[in-house]
Parts: C-alpha cells; structure tokens; sequence
C-alpha cells in the first residue's frame, strides 16, 4: 500500500484557513541549514539538492520492499519545509532584514523507512547527479511538540495576519508561543504559482 500524506496526515498537512492546536508527532528529515534572504541563489540552490534526494530515498525504498511483506511499499514524497529563525544581528534590528534569516530547510523521511536504505540512496544520488551541498546534508529528527498552526493562502509578505490568527487562539486556550521560531510548509510550488494562490502551513510551537 502507498502511504499518502494528503490522506494520512490531514490535520498536519491540510488545515482549513482558521488556527487549530496540534499534537506534532516526533518526525525525522534530510535536512540542508543556511543563512540569508530566501530569494537568493543559495537557497533554489539547496531546494535544488534536497529534491533528488528525498526521490532518490523513495526510489530506494521501492526497491528494498520488493518481495517483501510491509504495511506501506511505496509513498509519496512529503512537502518542502522550512524551520525559520534569525540571526544574532537580525534579532537585535528594529525591521525585518531577511538577508538576516537562519533557516533549516527540509523534506521529511517517512518513519518506516529504513536508515541502511536512506544512506544508500543518498550515496546513489551522488553518483547519478552530485551536488557540493550535498556533502552538508543531514538527517535529523525533530522531536514531538504541541503546536497552533493554520493555512495561509497569498503572498509570503503577507503571513503576519495569519500569525495573528494563531496567537489569538494561543491567548484563548491560554497558551503561549514557545519562541519566535516558526515552521513553514509549503504545499504549492512558488516558481509555478502566482503570490496570491500560494498554499503554505505556518505553525509554531506552544
């Protein structure tokens, strides 16, 4: 059976455009750390890594469930995330630089996934197409958290509103945000879609 996010993981990966409490289950990526403005050339450049490997990881797993009795034999590839923060010297300015971002950009491993499978994949995808960020990949595991979340539908500019929502849900279940830190999901494709449909997830931490 294929395991499908869109179908499995609905609260985490589809909420509605109102603040909702989650309960983040303890999740595990390949991962690619950076610092600077998103718009950047380094930034496409480690999207550009992390997609052939998060495929290569999946192409991996298929293979390894041949003639093999498992729950899930196949999956589709989870959505791009992004953990955001900001530098020493952003924290201290009173605007928003985003050449000042500290991000940990992301695509997440599903758990049934075998680690011999991750760490042959990854070496197979270098062969076939190497990339010097490559060699700064990681595989880390995010532990489980409480969290708000909700849908932001428009322009990345315009999230404020939406974490407005959040922590007006926060103030009403007498919860607090856990620090500035926040994580965005990104269900639509920026370079294909235009600011004003963009689909993201923002969720931080209570």
């Amino acid at each position: 059976m294929k395991y499908e996010w869109r179908k499995q993981e609905k609260d985490l990966y589809l909420p509605k455009q109102k603040a909702i409490k989650v309960e983040v289950p303890e999740q595990r990526f390949v991962s690619l750390k950076g610092v600077g403005n998103p718009n950047g050339p380094e930034f496409k450049e480690r999207i550009e890594t992390l997609y052939p490997i998060s495929y290569g990881i999946k192409a991996g797993y298929k293979k390894y469930c041949q003639n093999k009795d498992l729950d899930f034999d196949d999956y589709v590839v989870f959505p791009l995330e992004g953990v955001w923060s900001l530098t020493k010297k952003g924290q201290q300015m009173d605007h928003l630089d985003k050449n000042e971002f500290s991000y940990d950009i992301m695509m997440r491993i599903p758990d049934f996934v075998p680690d011999e499978v991750i760490d042959s994949s990854i070496e197979s995808v270098k062969e076939k197409k190497y990339q010097s960020l490559m060699e700064e990949l990681e595989i880390i595991v995010r532990p489980a958290y409480e969290a708000i979340e909700t849908l932001h539908i428009g322009s990345y500019d315009d999230e404020p509103a939406s974490f407005e929502l959040m922590n007006e849900l926060a103030t009403k279940i007498g919860r607090v945000r856990k620090s500035k830190i926040h994580r965005e999901i990104y269900l639509s494709d920026a370079r294909r879609v235009e600011p004003a449909r963009l689909k993201t997830v923002l969720r931080y931490e209570i």
